[in-house]
């Protein structure tokens, strides 16, 4: 067993080395984040907040015997959605946010938190109509967005920064755009811990916002060369590099399943409904496949068509409808519009 597997994924704080943590959780679905601690002498950074407030008050509370002694000064946002940064309100004013220049732009443009709060507002499900309606509640509906004031980072770098945090080395590094516009990964080199926002997930399938899927293999790759002991995902249970490879075939897989789809004519929506999924069916949120593969498809064809943050939540919506959470093969799939 390695020593990434002797971490229980259960809700909370977990040391997982010296003065590195973190917070854990289950099941690691819609807006179920991790996010992470590393204090040095006498202060400590926080990696990401949560999806609402009520989580990232949770979270800053567990952590109290920690920061009581080793306070946060410092934090990094490791990208844009919401559910790693939506609580960047709760921290002392003091505290110095950091994030890649372009996660700034999009905290600050693509997803305000009212913009959720107005998707799941009763006023939206006729307009959304049942099904997108219904998805949304499922998935995002045990937040409260209500009352959130998004506060941006103060400190942006484009490729990497190396902090001193109470002496202790910490280094961020921007691998996107991959799975958003920016990307950043906290490496604590004197504990062997990679903390790597949702370049990773682990044990759910990924979503890729942004890309392309060579961008995010690459950063796979950069991931896997730092060696590190343990690895926390933005969305699972705290791996190793064997998880960082199977995400890498993850996409492997969506980018031949989207070349063989395009080969045969069927839009980018009529090959997600198609998708044998093989060894990956059994992810959870499998109906990320329909994002994904518009994505894959738009490598394929520059001049596709754009499709807003909404209608790729419909697309998700639709397969769920189709094919289910399970991700089982469909026989025929219905027509779809690209």
């Amino acid at each position: 067993m390695s020593a990434a597997a002797e971490i229980p994924y259960t809700t909370g704080l977990h040391e997982i080395a010296p003065g590195v943590r973190a917070w854990l959780a289950p099941d690691g679905s819609w807006g179920l984040s991790n996010a992470g601690l590393i204090s040095g002498d006498g202060e400590s950074l926080l990696v990401d907040t949560l999806y609402d407030l009520n989580l990232t008050r949770t979270m800053l509370a567990a952590m109290a015997p920690v920061t009581a002694e080793h306070p946060i000064t410092v934090a990094l946002n490791t990208h844009a959605n919401g559910d790693h940064c939506y609580g960047n309100e709760l921290l002392a004013p003091e505290v110095r946010i950091h994030a890649v220049t372009e996660t700034a732009h999009e905290m600050a443009h693509d997803a305000p938190p009212e913009v959720m709060a107005a998707l799941l507002s009763p006023a939206a499900a006729e307009g959304l109509g049942p099904v997108l309606a219904d998805w949304i509640q499922r998935a995002f509906g045990k937040y409260e967005f209500g009352g959130i004031t998004q506060r941006n980072p103060d400190v942006t770098f484009d490729e990497g920064l190396t902090l001193s945090v109470g002496g202790r080395e910490v280094r961020l590094r921007n691998l996107g755009p991959a799975h958003t516009g920016g990307d950043a990964v906290a490496w604590v080199p004197d504990a062997g811990v990679l903390f790597t926002g949702d370049l990773l997930f682990i044990g759910g399938a990924p979503i890729m916002w942004a890309g392309p899927i060579d961008n995010w293999l690459r950063a796979c790759d950069e991931l896997i060369a730092l060696s590190p002991e343990y690895i926390v995902p933005g969305h699972g249970p705290v791996t190793d590099c064997d998880g960082v490879r199977a995400v890498q075939g993850y996409w492997r897989h969506i980018r031949e399943l989207a070349r063989e789809g395009h080969g045969k004519g069927l839009s980018w929506m009529e090959a997600a409904l198609a998708a044998d999924l093989g060894e990956y069916a059994g992810l959870g949120e499998s109906e990320r496949v329909a994002p994904n593969m518009y994505q894959a498809y738009r490598e394929l064809e520059p001049g596709l068509s754009t499709v807003d943050p909404l209608g790729m939540l419909a697309a998700m919506a639709q397969w769920d409808a189709v094919r289910g959470s399970s991700g089982s093969n469909a026989t025929t799939p219905p027509a779809a519009n690209d």
